[in-house]
């Protein structure tokens, strides 16, 4: 179980863009409203990724103006109304060159963090 402060700092130290990704790969499992969206990726991730609404929604909204996805009105299972988001074809390829650059940085990262041969 993660402590409180722990869990704030892992909020706070998402890389930049990051949630940007994280979203679209959500929506590449099927249309999905906001909550469930944050769901999504506090279930995937062991409780360790909990996204905040004042960081989901501004995130949702731009990338709608970014025609990465798209929104439409519905109801929940709750038969509550809620605007449901899908991924668009131009938040697909988003979708791949953020995976691309975050597989560079992991990869850059490892080297830094676990290089074959330590200098000495």
């Amino acid at each position: 179980m993660l402590k409180k402060a722990d869990a704030y700092r892992n909020r706070i130290e998402l890389l930049q863009g990051t949630l940007d990704m994280l979203v679209l790969q959500t929506l590449q499992w099927g249309v999905q409203h906001g909550y469930g969206i944050a769901q999504a990726l506090r279930a995937r991730s062991s409780d360790v990724l909990q996204v905040e609404t004042g960081s989901l929604y501004p995130a949702l909204h731009r990338m709608e103006r970014q025609k990465w996805i798209s929104s439409k009105w519905g109801v929940t299972e709750q038969k509550q109304r809620a605007k449901f988001y899908s991924i668009t074809a131009e938040g697909k390829r988003q979708l791949v060159r953020d995976r691309s650059k975050w597989e560079s940085m992991v990869t850059a990262i490892e080297s830094i963090l676990s290089p074959a041969e330590e200098t000495r």
